[in-house]
């Protein structure tokens, strides 16, 4: 289910510094952001937002979450079968920040 909702209305990117998947979504959809964040250890659910009409929720995983909770279960799942787009997405993302990502997981096993 977390890879659906991923594939279908989740972003794949970055701030520049670090990378970082978001999902945005009307605010009736709030239990299942909730969820979301309960699921995945470390994500965020951030809002709620009222922009340009538009009143949302915005979840979010970056830091060790992303790298030690999320992008396991991406990297297991989102094959170029299941989705060529968003695997092409995930892939220049862990590309971009490769350098962040390979940071992080060797400090989890210096520990």
């Amino acid at each position: 289910m977390i890879v659906g909702l991923l594939v279908g209305h989740g972003h794949f990117g970055g701030d520049g510094r670090q990378p970082h998947v978001t999902l945005k979504m009307h605010t009736r959809h709030e239990a299942l952001l909730r969820w979301l964040e309960q699921r995945v250890a470390g994500s965020r659910v951030y809002g709620p937002y009222d922009h340009g009409g538009r009143q949302y929720f915005q979840w979010m995983a970056r830091g060790a979450c992303l790298v030690h909770e999320l992008l396991p279960i991406l990297e297991a799942h989102l094959r170029p079968e299941l989705d060529g787009h968003a695997h092409e997405r995930l892939t220049v993302m862990t590309e971009r920040y490769a350098d962040v990502i390979a940071r992080a997981r060797a400090r989890q096993t210096r520990r």
